[in-house]
Formats: C-alpha cells, structure tokens, sequence
C-alpha cells in the first residue's frame, strides 16, 4: 500500500513536468505567431490548451484522491498541497500563451508588434520559455539552488518590461493607441508567464525544505 501511494506522488509530479512542457512549448509557439502573425500556429495554440486544462483537472483529481484515502501528514502532505498549487500557476501560463496567440489572430493578416519592438518582445517570448523550461528541471531535479537562480533570471524579464514603456512613453512613438494597448497587454502576459514559472521553483523549495524561498540563499545551506 504504501509502496503504491508514493508511485502516486511520482506520478502527480511527472504529470507537472508534463504539464510544464506543455505550456512552454505553447508560449513559445505563441510568440512565433504574434510576431510573423501565423494565423495557423496561432490555432494551434488557442485550441491546444484543452490539453494544459485536461491535464490540469486529472493532477487536481489525483492529488484530492491522495487526501482522501492516505490522509498524509507533514512531508507528504506538503508535498500534495504544493503540487495543488503549482497545478494553478501552471494553468495561468496556459492560459497567458493562450492570449498571446489570441492577439496574433485578432491582428491577422497584420503584425501587432510593431518593427522597433519586435526584438525586445522577441526576447521577453525567448526568455519565458527559458525560465519555464528551468522550473521544468527544477521540478524534475528538486534542485534547491537552481530553483533560487530562477528568481535571479527573472530580472532580465523586469527590465524588459520597462524597456516595452520606456517606448510607449517615448514622444517618437507613432503607431497609435491600437498598437500601445497591443504591446502593453504582451508585455504584461510575459511578465506574468515568468512569474508563475519563478513560483513553481519557488514551491519546489518549499516542498523539499519547508522553508520559503525568500528564507534561503542560493549559496547557503539547504
């Protein structure tokens, strides 16, 4: 019995690993159809995210099933409230992917991010994947230091976001209100892309340590 309850848990975190993958690969599409406005990609991306939310209700039920009949405690209990979470933040990428991907078809067959821009949106879509792609091996490491190094990474994305206003602001810019509120809304769905992916390694550290993220250093002990 107990041999099968802890295959359960193996299971629910390979299910988040999956789920993981799956919504940075839809991101990274997403951007490629925002930015050469490739309306069939973009398809893909919208109607592929039944499978980021079916994965999402089969680890919910799972983990809720694993309360009811094991009851777990301490450890394990940790373990399953924080995967309940991390299910959450994952589901929000999906859907963060989801209204990139909407954009670059509401806009089609134009572009909407215009030229002077494309290189800063073109690496805020490299980086969040990057940054997911990272909680991924966290999640299958359970790598306490490169968890915390996430957080770090996420700076670069912070500064890319203010470098999408500092242009808005700018008295050069010329492509009218349409196109502001377009770049404002992909910035921000960037932005919180990378978030949610510094919050899953975030509850990862939570999970092996017991301790917040934000109590530990990446070079000190874990």
């Amino acid at each position: 019995m107990r041999e099968a309850y802890h295959e359960e848990l193996a299971l629910i975190n390979e299910g988040l690993v999956d789920m993981a993958n799956l919504v940075g690969s839809a991101m990274g599409m997403a951007t490629t159809a925002l930015l050469d406005a490739d309306l069939q990609l973009a398809e893909i991306v919208i109607s592929g995210s039944e499978k980021a939310d079916d994965l999402q209700r089969d680890l919910e039920n799972r983990a809720i099933a694993v309360l009811a009949r094991q009851q777990p405690v301490a450890t394990d209990l940790r373990v399953v409230v924080t995967s309940l979470r991390m299910t959450a933040d994952l589901e929000r990428c999906g859907a963060l992917a989801q209204h990139v991907a909407k954009l670059a078809r509401m806009r089609h067959p134009e572009r909407a991010v215009p030229r002077d821009l494309r290189r800063t949106i073109l690496e805020m879509g490299q980086l969040a994947q990057r940054l997911m792609a990272q909680a991924t091996e966290v999640l299958i490491t359970h790598d306490i230091d490169a968890a915390l190094q996430l957080e770090k990474d996420d700076d670069r994305m912070d500064e890319l976001h203010r470098t999408v206003f500092q242009h808005l602001m700018d008295e050069q810019w010329h492509h009218g209100v349409e196109t502001a509120v377009d770049v404002t809304l992909v910035g921000r769905y960037y932005e919180r892309f990378a978030d949610h992916a510094v919050s899953v390694a975030q509850r990862v550290v939570y999970l092996v340590t017991g301790e917040r993220a934000g109590e530990l250093t990446a070079s000190g002990p874990v």
